[in-house]
């Protein structure tokens, strides 16, 4: 993989131009938000040292010294294109100055999969410890929900998630991790918050 990995430069480069991680928005408490679009991250040309470096110099200094949340979309992710591993999380996570940790409130995860949540249930206070992140996350299957606790106006979504919510919304069993070997994406487990939809008429149609 590392053959593949453009020049610092240009790894930084698209970072910015991707937007993966931009301050965007803010929650229904007034505090801004941090929304992450994991699915954009491209593994196989940046680096996890170059996304630390992103962030030290581009998000971190916008956060520090006030309350903030985040939005992570979690929307098809997958894990040989767009995730940077286990340790790469944890790498990136340690990175995270205290100061800007111990103001995050809510880490909103849109879209979980069963895995990612079968990870975090028995990982999860091990890896993200310091700062108590593992406390703070607070899963969101569908956008309907995170529009509870987010203004909708301010911050922007890329179309697949919209059209992901369509795929649930004709197939309501998606919510409940009942398609789980569906090509795309394996689908989030049932939360509190989780509803049968009902079927559109484009769903019929």
């Amino acid at each position: 993989m590392a053959s593949n990995l453009l020049s610092q430069s240009e790894q930084e480069r698209l970072i910015k131009k991707l937007e993966i991680c931009k301050i965007q928005g803010r929650d229904k408490r007034g505090r801004p938000l941090l929304r992450i679009i994991a699915k954009l991250f491209p593994a196989r040309l940046v680096s996890v040292d170059t996304l630390k470096k992103y962030l030290e110099d581009e998000i971190f200094p916008g956060l520090e010294g006030r309350p903030f949340s985040v939005v992570y979309v979690h929307t098809g992710v997958n894990k040989g294109e767009n995730f940077p591993g286990i340790s790469g999380l944890k790498s990136i996570y340690d990175a995270i100055p205290v100061e800007v940790r111990d103001n995050l409130e809510t880490f909103y995860f849109l879209h979980p999969g069963f895995q990612s949540r079968l990870f975090l249930a028995t990982f999860g206070r091990l890896l993200f410890a310091g700062g108590g992140l593992y406390g703070k996350v607070k899963y969101v299957n569908r956008l309907e929900f995170l529009w509870d606790n987010v203004r909708r106006k301010g911050i922007e979504m890329p179309e697949f998630v919209y059209e992901f919510e369509e795929e649930m919304e004709c197939r309501p069993t998606m919510d409940y991790g009942l398609e789980s070997d569906h090509p795309r994406i394996v689908y989030g487990a049932p939360t509190v918050e989780s509803t049968v939809s009902t079927y559109s008429m484009r769903c019929i149609a």
